[in-house]
């Protein structure tokens, strides 16, 4: 008898068996109760959220003699049928493999015949946003009205690749990530019908592992028990997976928070020698380092035990939390830089104990990472810097004219703010005086209460300042490009001028730069001046 893997065994063969999509499969299962399902569909979501195992249900669901309250009996001749894969009214296609131009006519050409036994002829198209352009477009037509007896199901993971005339045409459903509660529920099931014995850690540290991906945590939790160790606890599965333990992590962290170089040498060495693979060992250190980040703001950690919690909360104590948000930067500015190394051992030690040796971090950087500016100071290092011109050099004096202005503000406390009188010169521009935007922190807050985090961690810090009428200049708290990078994305750069927009009642532009670009800017702008200088003539500068 031929061995089954254990997703394929316990798919889900009715809806209430769907784990973590309730908010999906609710409204398809009313779509049956009320004949009203629609002709197209388009699953979206990760890897193994349910996609495939949706459509199948619904294929039966739609074509079953004795349906109950939505669901299909897979008891009738046509529910067995399509299990069995033997009733060719449900075809099933792979675009990945089959995209090009004559699949999908084959497809458009079968639509017309009548189904053979079931009611309806369902179509399955798997990872469709694979299909070619030419294949989109033979199948815009059928998609739209195709003839009564036909239903599309198309499932993808990336929707943003499929045609916008394909996105109209279609029932737009979004399987989310399944919680890691539900992931472990799901497996106590698998273990309980399996006789598989395993400990609560250990099914903790699978649904992490897991990454919200239901088929990833099955294909884990199943060659844990290739083992054939019989029980299986946290160290089987981390020793699977090739991740380091927990007491060896905290050992390393540790030695990062205690800039002990020697420790560090000794513990990632151990590491590398029991054949632990390097990337996946930097991930768990940078989870580890996020988990304490976030121990510290709430208190509250999932799969961690009684004494694992106990050494972070002694490490959270000894660090600030801008100290542990510079360190997740540096570890996953050395990620991406292993990933591209032929030399990632050497690469990884090396990093290691530039983070151990950089993590102290001086009070006036902690202060220019969280946007903390002082105008007086500002004020006072631009008068400083114009005692420095010579004041022999009546030309160049007479056009750089500074005014000082002073108001007072709602608490009566004065304020300097410095303007530059400035006209045009051929090719050269510098840098814009404007001051912070008051409503900057407006715009962090709206989009953390948006949820969009990956956004809002990036913003932590910055300041921003308006450099012209429809844009403004977003100054990052970190040096490293990471983030810039992340904010620099389509997508999020949009969703902040949107806000930006709102706020600032017209429509901005935003661009962003960090540490590193101020200080090209300023050595630029020194050269510039430094040039203006020895020329002797009379000229000013504007801003772009």
């Amino acid at each position: 008898m031929s061995y089954t893997a254990l997703y394929r065994k316990f798919r889900p063969l009715k809806f209430n068996e769907m784990v973590g999509q309730e908010h999906i499969t609710d409204t398809l299962r009313k779509q049956v109760i009320m004949e009203r399902v629609g002709h197209a569909y388009l699953f979206n979501g990760g890897r193994g959220t349910g996609k495939t195992s949706a459509a199948k249900i619904l294929a039966r669901a739609v074509n079953c003699l004795n349906p109950h309250n939505g669901e299909p009996c897979n008891e009738c001749e046509i529910c067995k049928a399509i299990l069995s894969g033997a009733l060719t009214d449900v075809v099933e296609m792979d675009a990945a493999s089959n995209n090009s131009v004559e699949d999908i006519r084959g497809i458009r050409d079968e639509v017309n015949f009548l189904p053979t036994r079931a009611k309806y002829r369902v179509y399955i198209i798997d990872e469709v946003h694979m299909l070619s352009t030419g294949a989109f477009n033979a199948l815009l037509k059928t998609l739209e009205e195709p003839p009564e007896h036909v239903k599309f199901i198309l499932a993808t993971t990336e929707p943003q690749k499929l045609p916008a005339t394909i996105l109209s045409r279609c029932q737009r459903f979004d399987f989310k990530r399944i919680s890691n509660q539900d992931i472990v529920k799901r497996l106590k099931i698998i273990c309980e019908e399996s006789n598989i014995q395993i400990t609560e850690d250990a099914l903790k540290i699978i649904a992490v592992l897991s990454e919200g991906a239901m088929r990833d945590a099955i294909s884990i939790l199943e060659r844990c028990t290739g083992e054939g160790k019989g029980l299986i606890d946290e160290n089987i599965v981390r020793d699977l997976v090739g991740i380091p333990k927990t007491s060896q992590i905290y050992s390393i962290v540790k030695a990062i928070f205690d800039s002990n170089v020697d420790e560090i040498i000794n513990n990632t060495s151990n590491i590398i020698n029991e054949g632990k693979d390097v990337d996946n060992f930097l991930w768990e250190i940078i989870k580890y380092i996020k988990d304490i980040l976030v121990y510290k703001s709430s208190k509250n950690l999932e799969i961690y035990n009684r004494e694992e919690k106990k050494q972070i909360n002694e490490l959270s104590e000894r660090v600030s939390k801008e100290r542990l948000l510079h360190l997740i930067y540096e570890l996953s500015e050395l990620s991406n830089t292993i990933k591209w190394s032929s030399q990632k051992t050497v690469m990884f030690e090396a990093g290691m104990i530039k983070a151990c040796m950089n993590l102290e971090i001086s009070s006036e950087k902690i202060n220019m990472g969280l946007g903390v500016y002082d105008d007086q100071k500002k004020v006072n290092k631009v008068i400083s810097n114009e005692k420095d011109i010579d004041p022999t050099n009546s030309r160049l004096q007479k056009n750089v004219n500074t005014k000082t202005k002073e108001k007072t503000d709602d608490v009566g406390t004065k304020k300097t703010h410095m303007q530059d009188e400035s006209v045009e010169i051929k090719g050269l521009k510098a840098k814009s005086t404007g001051e912070n935007l008051p409503y900057w922190n407006n715009v962090i807050n709206k989009i953390k209460q948006n949820g969009k985090m990956g956004i809002y961690v990036n913003l932590i810090g910055s300041t921003a300042r308006e450099i012209n009428d429809m844009t403004i200049e977003v100054l990052l708290a970190n040096k490293n490009t990471f983030g810039k990078e992340i904010l620099e994305t389509h997508e999020n750069k949009d969703e902040i001028e949107k806000i930006v927009s709102i706020e600032a009642g017209k429509t901005m532009n935003v661009r962003f730069i960090n540490a590193e670009d101020k200080k090209k800017a300023n050595l630029k702008t020194n050269s510039i001046e430094n040039i203006i200088t020895d020329l002797d003539i009379p000229i000013n500068i504007i801003d772009k």
